[in-house]
């Protein structure tokens, strides 16, 4: 897969997705924005969890912990180079790693993570 297909192919789902690691607490209108890219997306739950685990946390994670970071706001050009870059090298041992340690870098996320999952399946009409 080459980089323009990922950006085709996620890029969007990436950026709405991105303010769950800010350090605000994301707004009505963010879950909104990013339950709205979902439903394009058509993923299940568990393909999401893969895509909050492995494709995102791993790079905004490092965003998040960054003592020079500036996380009220993501330059979207710089971010997008960062993920594709990630999601390119995301093959054999490397995915392995990051499924092992994905716990450790969605912490700090997860309890947004469980509340967009529990608005997203409200919409879908299904029991959260």
């Amino acid at each position: 897969m080459d980089a323009q297909h990922l950006v085709d192919e996620r890029g969007d789902l990436w950026l709405a997705l991105a303010p769950l690691w800010l350090e605000r607490e994301p707004r009505e209108t963010d879950y909104a924005r990013m339950i709205t890219v979902i439903q394009r997306h058509d993923l299940t739950l568990q393909q999401l969890e893969w895509v909050f685990r492995l494709e995102l946390a791993p790079v905004l994670s490092r965003q998040q912990m960054s003592v020079a970071g500036e996380w009220r706001a993501f330059d979207d050009y710089k971010l997008m180079k960062q993920l594709v870059a990630h999601n390119l090298r995301l093959k054999g041992w490397r995915r392995k790693s990051w499924m092992l340690f994905s716990g450790l870098t969605t912490m700090m996320t997860r309890h947004r993570w469980n509340e967009l999952m529990a608005r997203l399946m409200v919409e879908r009409g299904e029991i959260p």
